[in-house]
């Protein structure tokens, strides 16, 4: 089982619960429409990575406010990047099928170490990515069209959560494809006080 970093220890999550179209500008940039429910997928354990593996195929970065699970509650935060296979992704789209092949393959994910959060501050966060020193990504959760409160209710009717879980809440907009060498930089903010930065140089 691959793990993640919380708290100085090595968590091994059972699986990644992801949620789609949370931003409305991000909607918005790739032509979708909005959602009438919160939009669910899930990624299996085998997907996390520990390096930022650029694939063959056509790939889009998405940067991630993201959560990690102890007894059933938010126990900790930090930054994900979850990658899609963009031409892969648009075949399924449009034949109905599942997402699995573009979303859900081997390290397709990769995540920051992450840090406990109080329940009082999960509504301040906010996140940045930056690309080569650029920024292409900003957004809050006061940006999400689905707070985190809400997608955790609806979640638990559908998923158990286990010790580990990991909840990514969507992407704001900015998202892009990216060459190998590319050095990724994630930041995750509590009003506005720095309290996570990861680094990445694609693979």
């Amino acid at each position: 089982m691959k793990g993640v970093i919380f708290e100085n220890e090595i968590i091994c999550p059972s699986k990644i619960i992801c949620v789609g179209r949370n931003y409305t500008k991000h909607i918005e940039e790739l032509g979708n429409k909005n959602p009438e429910e919160i939009v669910f997928f899930i990624k299996p354990n085998s997907s996390i990575s520990t390096q930022l593996i650029k694939p063959d195929k056509k790939c889009r970065y998405e940067g991630e406010i993201s959560f990690i699970f102890r007894k059933g509650q938010v126990a900790g935060v930090g930054f994900g990047i979850d990658l899609t296979l963009v031409e892969e992704q648009n075949r399924l789209k449009s034949k109905g099928l599942p997402w699995e092949k573009a979303k859900a393959f081997d390290n397709s994910v990769v995540f920051s170490k992450f840090v406990r959060i109080e329940p009082q501050h999960i509504n301040s966060l906010k996140m940045e990515l930056w690309i080569n020193g650029q920024l292409r990504q900003s957004g809050s959760v006061a940006d999400m069209i689905y707070k985190p409160e809400n997608i955790i209710k609806e979640m638990k009717k559908y998923f158990s959560v286990y010790d580990g879980d990991i909840l990514m809440c969507g992407t704001p907009s900015g998202v892009g494809e990216f060459e190998k060498g590319d050095i990724f930089t994630g930041k995750i903010f509590i009003d506005n006080k720095p309290i996570i930065e990861a680094q990445w140089t694609a693979k």
